[in-house]
């Protein structure tokens, strides 16, 4: 191929030529300049891989020579021209590039407003008119079905203000979209969330909860009446609790719609009656409503810590030191593997409020731990914010109980590629929500810090 630009552009443009013919070898070249007709330069030789590799021998041409042929790679079969491969040509796919960025970044501030107002309003200007939205449970095409589905959710809707109530959507992460170098292609944008809805239409008014993702197919949009520059073409929704793929480092896949419904179904069940709690729960933003687990994600809060031998004196301990002090619930316990080592037990007593780093400690707590009576007295602040993993049971806290439960919240992990925070194995720590001696169904749950995840 006769190129007749400096050298670094004409290397650049054989390699995109192959590129073009579909053929992906490159290997070193050496280059004869016809206007220094004794240099030899080496660059790059492209071998491409069709029935036989065949070379391509690049050559500075004189400027007169505006058309070439690859006759050594092609046979003559695709003629090129100078003009077809300009630097002009190459600057204006730069531009094209840097103006679907920015579309695309547009769009995802464009989508975070949404979550964060449920879809009031939805932009429709970002939407393709036969956009596509499929979740586990539902197909509909074009913004008009969108739309409705998403405000029959948010009540907003005849059927949504008879059937749901308390519906909102907390938008977690918006990674993806990047562009190609000549701004044709746009990678998936995946948004990550967790939704909840209340079916108030039922006497008992229980909440659904959903966490997942969404995954946006995007493009450019060159119509000249285009005001976005891009559109959203599609949506598939993924559910954290059906439709992670075993063991396969966290990917999604489909399931039978019947799987997504019995899902669905399963958390409007009435429950029987609950033990009664001990004490306000400590507040937390639920990241993951997983396959046998949760993930949720802690504030930094302070609590006073002592060691034990027997629960229910540890609760006595903690209750007469904490009194006036309106503690927290749940009860922490921690547990490590030696059967000599002390057991520990912590109530929380503070949180971190939004916008503060640290819990502040009571002061009344402060000066009373490690004193007189209260001398095996701790106080304690956990920083935040903390990501743990936990599994829900329903039987006494004892310890085969707990044990057998944290084992098996590592083999969940392991199975959807969330990793234990390290060190975690060398104790096991559960929670219990419950008074000590209190009736009905308890909540009891193992907790594991997590050292990697997607939040």
């Amino acid at each position: 191929c006769y190129c007749p630009y400096p050298l670094p552009f004409a290397s650049r443009k054989v390699s995109q030529y192959a590129r073009y013919l579909s053929m992906p070898y490159i290997k070193q070249v050496r280059v004869r300049s016809a206007m220094r007709p004794l240099a030899i330069i080496p660059v790059t030789i492209l071998f491409l891989a069709a029935s036989a590799p065949q070379a391509v021998v690049v050559a500075f041409a004189p400027p007169s020579s505006r058309r070439s042929t690859c006759n050594a790679a092609t046979g003559g079969a695709f003629p090129i021209h100078a003009s077809s491969i300009s630097p002009d040509s190459e600057q204006q796919k730069g531009t094209a590039a840097a103006t679907t960025e920015a579309a695309v970044s547009k769009l995802k501030k464009v989508l975070e407003r949404e979550y964060i107002s449920f879809f009031n309003p939805m932009e429709d200007a970002w939407y393709s008119p036969s956009v596509s939205f499929v979740d586990p449970m539902t197909e509909l095409s074009g913004v008009d079905s969108y739309r409705n589905n998403v405000d029959m959710l948010a009540s907003r809707t005849l059927l949504g203000k008879v059937l749901f109530d308390d519906g909102g959507i907390i938008l977690h992460s918006v990674i993806g979209g990047e562009v190609s170098d000549d701004g044709t292609q746009i990678s998936d944008i995946i948004t990550r969330w967790t939704l909840k809805v209340t079916a108030k239409v039922l006497p008992w008014k229980p909440t659904a909860r959903f966490s997942g993702i969404s995954v946006y197919k995007v493009e450019p949009d060159v119509k000249p009446s285009s005001s976005t520059g891009v559109q959203i073409i599609g949506q598939t929704d993924y559910w954290d609790s059906i439709n992670l793929v075993p063991n396969s480092g966290g990917e999604y896949g489909r399931v039978d719609k019947g799987i997504a419904i019995s899902d669905f179904l399963g958390q409007l069940k009435p429950g029987g009656p609950r033990a009664q709690a001990a004490a306000p729960e400590l507040p937390y933003e639920l990241l993951r409503r997983g396959d046998g687990y949760d993930v949720r994600r802690y504030p930094s809060y302070a609590g006073v810590k002592l060691p034990y031998k027997r629960r229910d004196e540890g609760f006595g301990s903690l209750g007469a030191f904490t009194r006036g002090m309106n503690p927290l619930g749940p009860a922490i316990m921690e547990v490590e593997k030696s059967d000599t080592s002390d057991k520990y037990m912590m109530w929380p007593l503070s949180y971190a409020m939004p916008g503060e780093d640290v819990a502040a400690v009571p002061v009344g707590a402060a000066e009373k731990a490690g004193e007189g009576q209260w001398r095996t007295m701790k106080v304690v602040t956990v920083p935040g914010p903390v990501v743990v993993a936990v599994r829900e049971f329903t039987d006494a806290s004892m310890e085969p109980v707990v044990r057998k439960a944290d084992r098996e919240l590592r083999e969940l992990l392991k199975r959807d590629g969330l990793v234990p925070k390290e060190g975690s194995e060398e104790a096991v720590r559960f929670a219990q929500y419950d008074a000590i001696f209190s009736m009905g169904q308890r909540r009891g749950e193992v907790w594991i810090d997590l050292g990697e995840h997607p939040w």
